[in-house]
């Protein structure tokens, strides 16, 4: 698997630290160094990568709003001193927050976050449109997750709902309970909405694993969720669609 990435960093020696380490991992390729958005931006308009590395404090322009500007974004993992951008990061759905000085280890952590992101199989397209198959057929069968050192192969029917915990997802699923460094809504993401749905902001089901819907909760075994005000009119159409699966 090769991963193309592009780092936007304006500080010479930073950017050089990154560059090194992004030559230390044999499956990333350096398509570009910039040091400001602007050239960050007008190379994205005719180029595409996989991973954007981004400073978020640069001259003329921040990082995050060329994160807001840009129209097909790529995976984003964000490098600051500064940490009181997380939590603005991470609703701009990036994939890691590096607080400077960045490490390798760290590095390389949030690199593998996003293969793993990257890995997850797409839907294949047949030339003749009268060939796809349904959405819930087509669905990819599985994910791989990050669990301690360590990428996991999860299939899909077997998961029966996750639950998330700030900067950590537990997947529940039929045999186990996997606990994942990433965000609930990052995961809601890589899931089928045909077969997933998000029914709190701290839990998404999966339909295999409903047991019962009661007025305020899923029963899924001995497990009873609730059912956030939020989310209960998105959770009853899911339930509508899927009555005659």
């Amino acid at each position: 698997m090769s991963v193309s990435c592009l780092i936007v960093e304006d500080e010479p020696l930073a950017r050089n630290l990154l560059t090194q380490y992004v030559q230390k991992v044999p499956y990333l390729t350096l398509q570009k160094t910039c040091s400001n958005p602007m050239e960050a931006l007008e190379f994205l308009r005719d180029n595409t990568v996989d991973v954007l590395f981004l400073d978020i404090q640069m001259p003329e322009i921040t990082g995050l709003t060329l994160l807001k500007i840009l129209r097909n974004k790529p995976l984003v993992i964000l490098t600051t001193a500064y940490s009181e951008y997380a939590l603005e990061g991470y609703e701009l759905d990036v994939v890691d927050y590096l607080l400077k000085p960045i490490t390798f280890e760290r590095f390389l952590k949030s690199v593998e976050r996003a293969a793993s992101r990257l890995a997850t199989p797409l839907v294949p397209v047949t030339e003749n449109p009268a060939e796809q198959k349904p959405s819930v057929e087509a669905a990819p069968a599985f994910l791989f997750v990050k669990d301690g050192t360590k990428l996991v192969k999860v299939r899909l029917p077997d998961i029966l709902y996750i639950e998330g915990l700030k900067d950590y997802v537990i997947i529940h699923t039929k045999t186990q309970k996997i606990v994942s460094l990433q965000r609930l809504k990052v995961l809601e993401e890589e899931l089928p909405a045909s077969r997933f749905v998000r029914i709190h902001h701290s839990y998404i089901v999966g339909l295999e694993g409903i047991d019962a819907v009661l007025k305020e909760k899923v029963q899924i075994g001995a497990a009873m969720l609730p059912i956030g005000d939020a989310y209960r009119k998105s959770f009853r159409e899911f339930i509508e669609r899927n009555r005659s699966v």
